[in-house]
């Protein structure tokens, strides 16, 4: 009996290094927590990016002829949005005058 007893104790002993190194490799509950988090979060966003998806194959062409017919873009403002919720983009008055700089007093 005492036999079966230091046999199994000993298969125990070599089984440990096995256990410890699958410990290891496997993923912290931390980082299994943070994937099931971000796989919800996925899933979640799906319809979303669905929908956005949609949205480039419809726009995607309008911008791209947007931009091939607005040759520089630093001559206009920056888009404003007004009341009644139009937007519209100012072009730049072509003669700024420069800004007068004040004198600087030493003190």
């Amino acid at each position: 009996m005492k036999r079966v007893l230091i046999v199994f104790f000993a298969c125990g002993l070599a089984a440990l290094p096995l256990a410890a190194q699958e410990d290891e490799d496997a993923p912290s509950m931390m980082e299994r927590g943070a994937q099931q988090f971000l796989e919800g979060l996925l899933l979640e966003m799906e319809p979303a990016l669905d929908s956005m998806r949609g949205f480039m194959d419809q726009m995607g062409p309008a911008l791209a002829d947007l931009m091939d017919q607005v040759e520089d873009w630093s001559v206009y403002e920056a888009p404003e949005v007004l009341p009644n919720g139009d937007i519209i983009i100012r072009r730049k008055p072509e003669d700024e005058p420069a800004p007068e700089l004040q004198p600087q007093i030493d003190l």
